[in-house]
């Protein structure tokens, strides 16, 4: 999963990029501080695989990865080149959903690029800005394939018709994420426009460190309905604070999480909303030379799953040997959840669930 943190400049976009990467992005009090984007691979956090690496005495824990790129910030007119824009946008175009923080928070020391805090406005700019991109790169593509269309070309019907109604939306005021395909071949095609404004968007409120633990201001509280209008997913965080977070050792994080009400780091935050709302999950597999989690999309089926760890996996699947980690948990062993009929064999129908604990069978 490959997450592209955007706002405009100085809302806190760079310093939460620290804090859930320790990446040490440069984060500073002006515009355009991040002009090429910074990436950041991060750890999903899964405390299954520290219970297994233990119960199976593992030599290695590999978890999930996740991602981050820290784009620069984007201004009003970015589409038009504004600020760097077009090469920001272009970075924007190879992430799978967009992190968009948004400032919630007053502070005369830190310059906002429009003067003042108005959460709705900043999000306006870039939703703009992303739909003006994409408007502007369909009109361009259907011109063209319209004609192609006319001159006998059949194979882009489907393409057409759906490029059609996204820019009906477009110029509508309407994200691309709004129009559904209406089958695989549609689904295909929009992926591969890389739409911008077609990524799942996640806002995140970034509020001061005076509210943290603290019921939340009437700016969060406005993202929360606007992004109600979107279907969008909404947190809220302190990106300083979730700085500071990161910066200290477990024994010290733990104290201060409790001392500020924190129930949920920005990056387990982040990692949740994410997951959700790209449909993804993790299986496991586990044995003493490793225990690792792997991430597909909900819905996938053994062999399919398989072909994540090896494609020879995925041609020569025979049975997966699976049991829930719960079931494990409970038993205490894997010897005694087979004792107890819980290790079950599943076959190429099986959609394999989260926490699924699978040993492939497979012949090449």
């Amino acid at each position: 999963m490959k997450i592209g943190v955007v706002g405009l400049p100085n809302v806190g976009k760079s310093t939460l990029f620290n804090a859930i990467t320790n990446a040490g992005a440069e984060s500073a009090n002006y515009p355009f501080c991040t002009i090429e984007p910074n990436v950041g691979i991060v750890d999903v956090p899964d405390e299954r695989l520290q219970v297994l690496g233990k119960m199976y005495n593992t030599q290695k824990i590999i978890p999930a990865v996740i991602e981050f790129v820290d784009i620069a910030g984007l201004v009003a007119g970015a589409s038009k080149g504004e600020g760097l824009g077009n090469k920001f946008l272009s970075h924007i175009r190879e992430v799978d959903a967009i992190v968009h923080v948004v400032r919630c928070f007053d502070n005369d020391k830190i310059i906002h690029v429009n003067g003042s805090i108005d959460p709705l406005r900043d999000i306006e700019v870039i939703n703009l800005e992303l739909a003006i991109s994409d408007l502007e790169q369909i009109t361009k593509k259907l011109e063209k394939d319209e004609k192609l269309v006319k001159t006998g070309d059949k194979s882009l019907i489907a393409g057409v018709e759906l490029m059609r109604k996204i820019k009906s939306a477009l110029e509508n005021n309407l994200p691309a994420r709004f129009v559904k395909p209406e089958n695989d071949e549609q689904e295909k095609i929009l992926k591969n426009l890389q739409l911008l404004s077609a990524k799942p968007v996640i806002y995140v409120a970034n509020v001061g460190e005076n509210e943290v633990g603290h019921e939340e201001n009437s700016l969060v509280q406005r993202v929360r309905e606007f992004a109600k209008t979107e279907n969008a997913k909404v947190i809220s965080l302190c990106a300083k604070i979730e700085e500071e977070l990161a910066s200290l050792d477990e024994e010290e994080k733990a104290l201060f999480k409790e001392e500020l009400g924190i129930k949920e780091s920005g990056l387990e935050k982040l990692v949740t909303a994410g997951y959700d709302l790209l449909g993804l999950m993790s299986y496991l597999t586990a044995g003493e030379k490793e225990v690792r989690a792997w991430t597909i999309t909900k819905g996938t089926k053994a062999p399919q799953a398989a072909g994540k760890i090896h494609t020879d996996f995925e041609k020569g699947f025979i049975k997966a040997e699976i049991v829930s980690y719960c079931d494990l948990i409970e038993a205490g062993t894997y010897l005694k959840a087979k004792e107890k009929g819980k290790v079950r064999m599943e076959g190429k129908e099986y959609v394999v669930q989260d926490g699924d604990i699978i040993l492939f069978r497979f012949n090449v």
